[in-house]
């Protein structure tokens, strides 16, 4: 929707601060009293750096794509390249692919013909990962592992894009471990602070999207107004965010509110009433299969 902008949003420029003061204060101050009490302080400012470079990402709080690149700069989760999350993910913004095995950048799913060959190990670590309790315990190091696998692939290819995005990652990343190796935290905490983070994501993408013939009812609404929705920055209406994707995070309870039967008629009802109904309806059960249950096994 066509809108007049100011030149920065104060909301998510003030938010970044915070997010930036908070993390200061567990690595710098809080590890110094109570190691056990700033890793998991840590890992919430992590995971909300996260969501703000997701802002960032579909320019907010500037105008400008550079300068919401340079404020989310130091690389807090210590393994995302800001660049290859920021292509990644634009790309996985093409609806008409989402969940696609190849061509849906953040789908969950495989190609049922790939699913048959791997082996039962593998297998059964993929299925653990489709459970939320295994999403994190264990969905950091698989997505991430995935994913530099794929970006290695792309690379061998001749991908320079690819990269490109990971030798710009190399200052972020050395910017991020000289803070860290200058505070009192020890790097082993800051390691599972960043795992920390990364895990609270995962409870935000574990269900996200589902397969569905309409690409429009394939993206999820959670009701939660909690604190998961706030790290999130609202994220959790999803559709909406598919929707209207140049919005910024603070205006996509109201639209919501203002209009629901637009968007669960988009989706087609595809809702949770909050993380708590997530929790317990799939901690231990799997919501879908780990091969695309629409793709035809050749």
């Amino acid at each position: 929707m066509p809108e007049r902008r100011a030149p920065f949003e104060w909301i998510t420029l003030a938010l970044i601060l915070a997010c930036y003061t908070v993390w200061g204060v567990a690595v710098f101050w809080l590890s110094s009293i109570s190691l056990w009490l700033a890793i998991p302080v840590a890992g919430a400012s992590i995971a909300l750096h996260s969501s703000l470079t997701h802002e960032a990402i579909h320019g907010h709080p500037f105008r400008r794509p550079w300068l919401n690149a340079a404020v989310m700069f130091p690389a807090l989760t210590l393994c995302v390249p800001y660049v290859r999350f920021r292509d990644s993910h634009l790309a996985h913004h093409n609806d008409a692919r989402l969940t696609d095995p190849y061509d849906d950048p953040e789908s969950n799913y495989l190609d049922p013909a790939v699913w048959d060959r791997l082996a039962p190990p593998l297998r059964w670590v993929l299925a653990l990962n489709n459970t939320l309790a295994g999403r994190l315990i264990i969905g950091p190091m698989v997505g991430q592992v995935a994913w530099m696998i794929a970006d290695v692939r792309a690379m061998r290819a001749g991908d320079r894009a690819v990269l490109a995005g990971w030798l710009w990652h190399l200052p972020a990343l050395a910017l991020a471990l000289a803070l860290v190796l200058s505070a009192p935290m020890p790097l082993w905490a800051y390691l599972a602070a960043a795992y920390i983070g990364l895990a609270i994501l995962k409870i935000r993408t574990f269900l996200e999207h589902q397969a569905h013939e309409r690409a429009r009812a394939r993206t999820v609404i959670i009701e939660d107004r909690g604190p998961l929705a706030f790290l999130f920055l609202n994220n959790n209406l999803h559709v909406v965010h598919h929707m209207h994707p140049r919005v910024p995070w603070y205006r996509l309870p109201q639209l919501y509110r203002a209009n629901p039967d637009r968007y669960l008629g988009r989706n087609g009802g595809y809702r949770y009433r909050s993380y708590g109904e997530v929790f317990r309806r799939y901690f231990f059960q799997a919501k879908d299969p780990v091969p695309h249950p629409l793709w035809r096994r050749p």
